[in-house]
Formats: structure tokens, sequence, C-alpha cells
């Protein structure tokens, strides 16, 4: 069973056991975060993708730990004019351990 769950702008495909980096989500390590915007589940051949079948739907997850990603570096310039403009961008990020998948049934 797997779930489309959408965090941060993105949407992140999650089972049971996994381990993923999102955007930064507030809460503190080892705190339990239930993530709600489900967009689909599949269970082997049974696949659920209505809106109202899935408002009841939720992801149980837990922060393991929060950071930085890497450097990413934008660099514009305009040839023969001396423009050159060089930035630098370190995303935060969340990892979270997801445990349980939690149906609209259940």
């Amino acid at each position: 069973m797997y779930a489309v769950v959408e965090t941060g702008g993105k949407q992140v495909r999650l089972q049971a056991g996994d381990s993923v980096k999102v955007e930064r989500i507030a809460g503190e390590v080892g705190e339990a975060v239930e993530l709600d915007d489900v967009r689909l589940i599949v269970d082997g051949d049974n696949v659920i993708a209505e809106k109202g079948a899935l408002a009841a739907s939720m992801v149980h997850a837990v922060i393991r730990s929060h950071g930085k990603g890497d450097k990413v570096y934008a660099f514009r310039f305009k040839r023969r004019k001396n423009i050159r403009t060089k930035r630098g961008h370190r995303q935060l990020y969340t990892e979270l351990e997801v445990t349980e998948i939690q149906t609209g049934g259940n």
C-alpha cells in the first residue's frame, strides 16, 4: 500500500516505513505529524482517487531530523557588460519516517 501526499507544494509517494525529506515542517524531533492532503491511495488493485473518499484519509509520520540541503548556486551574467550576479541558496528540510497510512474507512 502506498499514498501520494502533497506537502510543501510538492507531491510525494510514501509507504509505511519510508524515510523521506520534505519542505520544513514545524515541530520537534520525535514529534508525530499527520499529513492530511492525500491525493491518491493504492492498495494492490484497489485505487482510491476521489476527493470524497480521501477526505478522511491521512498519513501518520514521525519527525526524525531537521536540516539544510546542499547549496545551489544561481549565476547570471551579461557578456561584455561587466554584469555578474552569484547567489547561493540552501533549502530547509524535515526528514520524516512514515509510520502508518490511514484510509477513510479505518
